[in-house]
């Protein structure tokens, strides 16, 4: 006798590949890709009102191509995919194809993570891009100053940095909320701006 009834579970035979629980079905749902085991990419569809508690988990599927967790969403009945007003996803477009398929009705909102992340990853490019700026300016100043016998002073700014220096120690004041700012952060970020 088996007491946890996993050799007689109906979604035995799947369930390494997915599982679905529509009675977790609700207006608004997430959808995003995670790594549980090894690597492992799995597609996860979740009820937002269940907040991440029992009942949250609508459906799970191994991989993230957009067919196969499609076919998987549609053995979900018609009338409560339907009834999905919106669905909240990362910016990847087989997401995007994938609630397009499964929940034509909902509305499609890109998760603030994800947006917040490419603003923050094109400030530190631009930063980064300035600093090599201000390397390549210095190494031209530095080559003039030894070609006519001089030495080389660095220009220093009024709170102590060169130009090159506050590229480098800024990095941190651009993502951290302003009111968080220490005194020579706040200082560094008026050099800036």
């Amino acid at each position: 006798m088996n007491l946890s009834g996993f050799y007689e579970w109906e979604d035995r035979p799947h369930a390494d590949k997915w599982l679905l629980f529509e009675e977790n079905m609700g207006p608004y749902l997430s959808i995003d890709e995670t790594s549980l085991s090894d690597g492992e990419l799995y597609t996860i569809v979740t009820n937002k009102e269940a907040k991440g508690r029992k009942g949250a988990i609508v459906a799970m599927v191994r991989g993230t191509k957009a067919e196969d967790v499609t076919e998987v969403l549609l053995r979900i009945k018609d009338r409560l995919r339907h009834k999905v007003k919106e669905v909240t996803l990362d910016m990847a477009a087989n997401m995007g194809m994938i609630v397009d398929r499964c929940f034509t009705k909902a509305s499609q909102v890109t998760d603030r993570f994800h947006v917040q992340k490419l603003a923050c990853d094109a400030l530190q490019d631009m930063r980064i891009a300035l600093r090599w700026q201000a390397i390549e300016q210095e190494n031209k100043e530095m080559a003039l100053a030894k070609e006519n016998n001089i030495s080389y002073v660095s220009q220093v700014l009024e709170n102590g940095d060169t130009h090159r220096q506050l590229l480098v120690r800024s990095r941190y004041l651009l993502f951290k909320n302003e009111d968080k700012w220490t005194p020579r952060q706040r200082q560094r970020a008026e050099i800036l701006f």
